[in-house]
């Protein structure tokens, strides 16, 4: 089937880029067209200059997946150094050929192509009408994108970050072994281990929903990002920022497990406690404190 499609990395799926895919659904039914989403497998500076890299609001499989969701196909290609060097006009022609593409929606202030940073929405439309795919431009949310929203979930700012994204901002990671602290304190915790240049929430106790695996329905949790400062001087102290992850009514094996974490509201700032007794009784706050926003 033949396809209209459009272009770009996709990440965080907010709120700009699904107004792109309405206006790809609708352009494409109009034309008898398939929507489909072309995105990358990382971010192209992680290719180009990785200490520029911007980090990830979200793992490739679930970008993908939330695609889909909004009734467009998605389409991973891996960024190398030939996907690199083509230009506008090798774009066009490739996806053409390659896909069926007839019609390109560019997101506002989209670009691709190696020479595509000096070009025009007018020279892209030229461009296309000389391979055969029509090329049209997408409305802009105003406000809103990927490194705004980045920002927001570094500087703790879980309300910002929600209203860009038009739903909860993510931490995905494995479950790796821990120090076994919060059992012994009554609230056993999955130490998570996130993908390298995942944007990752400051320091603080948030409320969160997490989703175990491939669960559907997530549960209540509590999440301590930070260097656990009570056991400053003990093998228990953390040497980098760690992600403690208390599953509310969960108290299982989760080791190797996939956990995805939804934020929901920034609780607090990591605190040093006189005593474990102390720390026992904030994490009983929290925990009510967690339950109370989830049931609202």
């Amino acid at each position: 089937m033949k396809k209209a499609v459009t272009i770009g990395t996709f990440d965080g799926v907010h709120r700009g880029h699904k107004l792109v895919l309405e206006t790809l659904k609708k352009e494409a039914s109009k034309r008898g067209l398939q929507p489909v989403a072309m995105t990358f497998d990382r971010h192209p500076l992680e290719l180009i200059a990785p200490d520029r890299a911007p980090g990830n609001l979200m793992t490739t499989v679930r970008k993908t997946a939330m695609i889909r969701q909004e009734g467009v196909e998605p389409i991973v290609l891996a960024f190398t150094e030939q996907l690199r060097g083509m230009r506008v006009y090798e774009w066009l022609d490739y996806i053409h050929r390659k896909y069926d593409v007839e019609l390109l929606v560019a997101g506002y202030d989209n670009t691709f192509g190696s020479d595509g940073i000096d070009l025009s929405i007018s020279d892209y439309k030229d461009i296309g009408t000389t391979v055969g795919v029509e090329v049209i431009s997408a409305p802009e949310e105003a406000g809103v994108s990927s490194s705004a929203i980045r920002k927001a979930v570094r500087r703790g700012d879980i309300p910002a970050a929600i209203r860009m994204l038009g739903h909860l901002p993510e931490l995905e990671g494995k479950v790796i072994q821990g120090f076994h602290i919060g059992r012994e304190l009554g609230f056993p915790t999955a130490n998570l281990q996130a993908a390298p240049g995942t944007v990752i929430p400051p320091v603080g106790v948030y409320a969160a929903t997490a989703y175990i695996g491939d669960e559907k329905s997530g549960c209540p949790a509590m999440v301590n990002i930070g260097r656990r400062p009570t056991f400053e001087g003990t093998v228990n102290e953390s040497e980098r920022i760690s992600v403690e992850t208390h599953i509310i009514g969960k108290d299982e094996d989760l080791y190797g497990k996939n956990i995805r974490l939804e934020f929901i509201e920034r609780l607090r700032d990591e605190m040093k406690f006189g005593s474990t007794d102390d720390l026992k009784r904030q994490l009983n706050e929290d925990k009510a404190q967690v339950l109370a926003i989830k049931s609202k």
